[in-house]
């Protein structure tokens, strides 16, 4: 047989409060002192343990990039020709004969800066290069390629085609580039 129980609501009318202590206990959340990490502040001891622990806590809203903010990583051409012969070893880099062929921006380098010498012909596939490593490659037998957003849209490199493809302003800036290689070839 079964036995039917009586509502707890119902046991507690004419109570104020229905088991909630104080009458302003509840109602909204004023009485566990807001939602979420409201209360968590400088003197907020009762959630403060909670978010010591936590990395993420205390560090804004997440999942946003400035396209102000985005770094350029850069490479010497001195660096680069030092580890040349490691970057064949792993296949990062391509030798035929005595030349190398390597794309930068697979091992995530924008950049190419002119700093040091180079000993060895290097064809080179990046998004940007200094004069002066332009030079020096041309000099010592390799090849610069620079590439522009057409160029990268082509790009097998997800991350490429991403920051390519980012703002109009990058877009406008990479124009003159495009037409400079066009000029070259």
């Amino acid at each position: 047989m079964t036995h039917i129980k009586r509502k707890k609501n119902s046991r507690q009318r004419g109570s104020w409060t229905h088991g909630w202590g104080a009458k302003k206990k509840h109602r909204g959340a004023g009485h566990r002192g807001g939602r979420g990490r409201a209360g968590s502040g400088k003197k907020g001891d009762a959630k403060k343990t909670l978010y010591w622990k936590d990395k993420g806590f205390g560090k804004g809203k997440m999942g946003f990039t400035s396209l102000a903010n985005t770094k350029i990583k850069t490479i010497n051409i001195s660096h680069l020709d030092s580890i040349i012969d490691k970057l064949v070893l792993e296949n990062k880099a391509n030798k035929k004969g005595d030349v190398y062929d390597i794309n930068l921006m697979v091992l995530g380098y924008n950049k190419l800066l002119g700093s040091g010498k180079v000993l060895r012909k290097i064809n080179i596939t990046i998004k940007e290069a200094s004069q002066r490593a332009k030079e020096k490659i041309e000099k010592a037998g390799g090849k610069i390629t620079v590439l522009s957003i057409q160029n990268a849209k082509d790009s097998k490199d997800k991350s490429v085609k991403d920051s390519a493809l980012k703002s109009d302003s990058k877009k406008k800036s990479l124009e003159p580039v495009k037409e400079k290689v066009e000029e070259n070839e």
